[in-house]
């Protein structure tokens, strides 16, 4: 069996229980290469951590001894750099770093932090300093410059790993849009973190730092630290790097063979692995790489599940993404945001950047709130979208990469829709009666009651067919019970939902399927008013005869597209083909397709 690393970037910890270890150390000369002062930006939970953590036991002169144990059977083992175990090392992680209180608190909490890890310092190499480290109580930069001397004059030199540098300083800026200020006290003039990174910059340029390595999410922090620390190279887009986090297909194929090895259940790789690409496959991190990698923590949550239980997870979303939602929402509640998630959510449009921002900063916060292009690149370092490769002029393109982030976005449309917790329920409740009865109505009237007035007052730039359809998704999408694959190929022609039961959901008898085809036609086209269709019966508003049409039309398409599914699953009598016409934001009608 295996033993999966959730939660655990310790690689010490890992290379000696032993846990699954995906080996990267690869890429250490290509690191070392780069340059000395490296900043490597990935989404939360995609194994940064214990990137670093390997780092550190690389060229820990503590480790020297455990070098063959640890690496002895991995690429840099067998081919190690003259740098191995030749530094000392020290940690910092941000993510411990408290984002609570009034700049002083956060000042005390970030000098609390780098105080015990140079406590921690002292003990790890004891025998080895000639002297002792000051002790600042007060101010732990001159802890931290004190340190630096002394190991300089131990004869030895400083590796500085600083894990999610970012951390505390993006949950200050998020959490509290109505005031920036103490954000910008942070990092601007001679905020606490502007003047760390520039000791740090000082003390590298000076000899004693040999190199330095830091993590995070965004450039947002940095943008803020230019002139104090202009010194570092951002590797997060180089191709070279690409899947330095993450897991690549042939591995994913590898590790999912051994646990149905042990479920035998070896025939049901191919159907495992569709759900997992579908769910957790597509990011890309350069746009010249051509290798999507899975996010390693929702494999880890799934594949562990099957091992235990040999079978699928009934959540395929992790908690972990919980903070990626609330990214989304930050967007979303942004002026002009929602916009940007509709486009982000139109297939139809392609969404590019002629490059991501990096400029981000207190001094450029009425741009992140208000132009899209800010937006859409914080999405991207957020880890909620990803690149797709370039277009034909050379612009980056971006994606939602899987079902898992998609039901983010569509989670937080609902919650934009439904703010009253009771509306959210019985939406959910009609969703689960739909599942099992393939009855639309209901689902119909609570749009036209709730829905739809909602989004009459928002301003679309794109598709009216669009926007229902994203409406119907939200509502009804649950990935406990189904995969939902919008604009599917079906023999070459495109339908506008699919909703395929989840290969573990096909023993429950009760469960449908479904294939949708959504029309619009605005209030103008029908010649009639809002008030005149208040009035109208569904049965009277489908005898319309620009209404008719429409519904023909998608009938027509929905019986190609049925039987293509049928064929498929084999189970027709569980396939439900649904027609539904939109008669602007007031009415909606549908009819089933046989």
């Amino acid at each position: 069996m295996i033993n999966f690393p959730y939660g655990v970037s310790n690689f010490q910890r890992i290379r000696t229980y032993p846990y699954l270890y995906l080996d990267r150390t690869d890429s250490i000369h290509a690191l070392e290469s780069m340059a000395e002062q490296l900043l490597f930006l990935r989404p939360r939970r995609f194994g940064k951590s214990l990137l670093l953590s390997t780092l550190m036991s690389y060229y820990d002169l503590n480790q020297i001894d455990q070098f063959d144990t640890l690496f002895g059977d991995l690429a840099v083992g067998k081919n190690p750099t003259p740098e191995r175990n030749k530094y000392m090392v020290l940690q910092w992680d941000f993510s411990q770093v408290s984002p609570q209180g009034d700049i002083e608190q956060i000042k005390q909490n970030l000098f609390a932090h780098i105080h015990v890890q140079a406590q921690s310092f002292v003990r790890q190499y004891a025998n080895k300093l000639n002297g002792e480290i000051t002790f600042f109580p007060a101010n732990a930069l001159a802890t931290f410059e004190s340190l630096c001397n002394l190991v300089k004059d131990s004869g030895y030199q400083l590796y500085l790993f600083i894990d999610e540098y970012d951390n505390f300083a993006n949950e200050v800026l998020m959490h509290n849009q109505g005031d920036k200020k103490r954000y910008a006290a942070l990092l601007e003039g001679e905020g606490i973190l502007k003047t760390l990174f520039k000791i740090i910059k000082a003390a590298t340029s000076q000899k004693k730092i040999a190199r330095v390595f830091i993590t995070g999410v965004s450039p947002v922090v940095m943008s803020d630290m230019t002139s104090g620390y202009n010194v570092v190279t951002n590797i997060s887009l180089q191709p070279e790097f690409n899947g330095l986090c993450g897991i690549t297909q042939t591995e994913l194929e590898g590790i999912t063979q051994s646990v149905l090895v042990h479920c035998q259940q070896e025939h049901k790789l191919a159907e495992v692995m569709e759900t997992m690409r579908q769910f957790y496959n597509g990011y890309l991190f350069a746009p010249e790489a051509d290798t999507k990698l899975y996010n390693p923590i929702l494999c880890f949550h799934f594949l562990r599940h099957y091992q235990a239980r040999c079978s699928a997870p009934r959540d395929m979303l992790d908690a972990n993404l919980a903070m990626d939602a609330g990214r989304i929402r930050y967007i979303a509640n942004l002026q002009g945001g929602q916009k940007v998630l509709d486009h982000i959510l139109d297939e139809q449009n392609d969404l590019s950047l002629t490059q991501l921002a990096s400029d981000f900063g207190v001094a450029n916060l009425q741009r992140v709130q208000q132009h899209s292009s800010y937006m859409i690149s914080l999405l991207y370092y957020f880890g909620v979208l990803t690149l797709n490769g370039l277009s034909g002029m050379g612009a980056l393109q971006l994606v939602i990469p899987n079902l898992a982030v998609r039901h983010l976005y569509l989670d937080e449309l609902k919650r934009q829709a439904l703010p009253n917790m009771a509306d959210e329920a019985k939406a959910e409740q009609l969703a689960l009666q739909f599942y099992q009865s393939g009855d639309l109505q209901p689902i119909i009237n609570f749009m036209e009651q709730r829905y739809l007035k909602v989004f009459s007052n928002r301003d679309y730039r794109w598709s009216n067919e669009l926007t229902i359809k994203t409406m119907f998704a939200s509502l009804l999408f649950n990935d406990i019970y189904y995969t939902l694959d919008s604009e599917a190929e079906l023999a070459r022609r495109y339908t506008d939902l699919v909703m395929i039961m989840r290969p573990n959901m096909r023993q429950f008898p009760d469960l449908k399927e479904f294939v949708m085809e959504f029309k619009f036609i605005s209030l103008g086209d029908l010649g009639l008013s809002a008030e005149d269709l208040k009035c109208k019966t569904p049965q009277e508003l489908k005898l319309l005869p620009a209404v008719q049409k429409l519904l023909n039309d998608a009938v027509e398409q929905l019986r190609h597209y049925r039987q293509v599914l049928a064929d498929k699953y084999q189970e027709p009598q569980r396939l439900f083909a649904l027609a539904v016409v939109a008669l602007g934001f007031e009415r909606l009608v549908w009819q089933r397709s046989e």
